[in-house]
């Protein structure tokens, strides 16, 4: 994973990123146009459920994925009612890391893992500590959210050919649950950076410990490897810090409404072209997505004392995801 060349194409990736784009824009434009934008908002973090099994045939995403939906759902639940109560937070980050990282390892989910099932538990309960809504309302909005990005990834099921093909049972799409030797030391990882990124949020920001943690959590990734886990810290902490200068650019322009929706909706599309070839390019593109989309429901978009919290935390996180990687046998102690 060079920082100077693009890894090999796995196929095209243009309908995930079509999917994942729309689960962001229709949801943020059609409760903008209602006058409920705060709804679209948090509906649109519904879209993560598009980006899981993207690889596979659709028969058999329409049975992974509301299982996904589920987990991202319940992660929102957990957010919402930890959300005013910091010690309840920080227990929750550390919880929700390990149980989604032992899940998603020991049944085989795949990319992206654990990662975004943190990051729904932290910014749910960021954003019910400041936004007008109440939790029953966050919920629905999230699962409406998750509901229309589901029908999106099946939508294709429409044509018959589609259709026809057979998918595997159950058993097969979600093996396990077997926890080899990589995937024990992949969970520990995830369960000892969670823990570590808590204790070190206490001297940055407690409020901010679901970015870290879930810096460090993108940095274990899916490979039980010293070299990954230094590749992908290297690839996190610049795409982060060049992302950061593409928020403030952008956030010039102050965009809102439908702006905002179909902005969002561009930098999604073009973080699923190029998220499976070149990581820091693509971080380039998340930072600033999750910066507007988190500062849209803040009220809080512009401010760049958020993008340079947002960078320093991924520093930390990201070094936190390397160490960790040291626990692995090096290559040579391998051979």
């Amino acid at each position: 994973m060079s920082l100077f060349a693009f890894g090999p194409s796995r196929g095209p990736r243009w309908q995930l990123g079509l999917q994942a784009a729309l689960g962001l824009v229709v949801p943020i434009a059609v409760m903008t146009l209602l006058g409920q934008p705060m709804f679209g908002y948090i509906a649109a973090s519904g879209a993560f459920t598009v980006l899981f099994a993207g690889s596979l045939p659709v028969v058999e995403r329409a049975v992974m994925l509301p299982f996904v939906a589920a987990g991202l759902i319940a992660c929102a639940a957990l957010g919402v009612a930890a959300a005013h109560t910091p010690p309840l937070i920080a227990i929750g980050i550390v919880l929700v890391a390990a149980l989604s990282a032992t899940l998603a390892f020991g049944f085989r989910l795949g990319p992206p893992g654990p990662l975004f099932f943190v990051l729904v538990f932290g910014l749910s309960a960021t954003v019910m500590q400041s936004a007008p809504i109440s939790p029953a309302g966050y919920l629905a909005a999230i699962a409406a959210g998750c509901a229309f990005s589901y029908l999106v990834a099946v939508s294709p099921l429409a044509l018959g050919r589609v259709r026809a093909r057979r998918a595997r049972p159950l058993r097969e799409l979600f093996p396990g649950p077997w926890w080899d030797a990589d995937a024990r030391m992949l969970v520990l990882r995830v369960a000892l950076v969670s823990i570590a990124g808590v204790v070190v949020s206490l001297f940055l920001d407690p409020a901010r410990a679901y970015w870290i943690v879930g810096a460090a959590v993108a940095v274990v990734g899916l490979a039980s490897s010293r070299r990954a886990a230094l590749q992908r810290a290297t690839h996190r902490m610049l795409g982060t810090v060049a992302g950061a200068g593409v928020y403030a650019l952008l956030a010039m322009l102050h965009p809102t409404g439908l702006w905002l929706a179909l902005l969002l909706g561009v930098l999604q599309f073009s973080i699923e072209l190029v998220v499976v070839r070149h990581y820091a390019l693509a971080l380039t593109l998340i930072t600033p997505l999750v910066l507007l989309l988190l500062g849209a429901a803040t009220g809080s978009t512009g401010d760049m004392s958020v993008a340079l919290e947002r960078v320093i935390d991924t520093l930390a996180g990201a070094a936190l995801g390397a160490l960790s990687g040291l626990l692995h046998p090096s290559e040579d102690a391998r051979a």
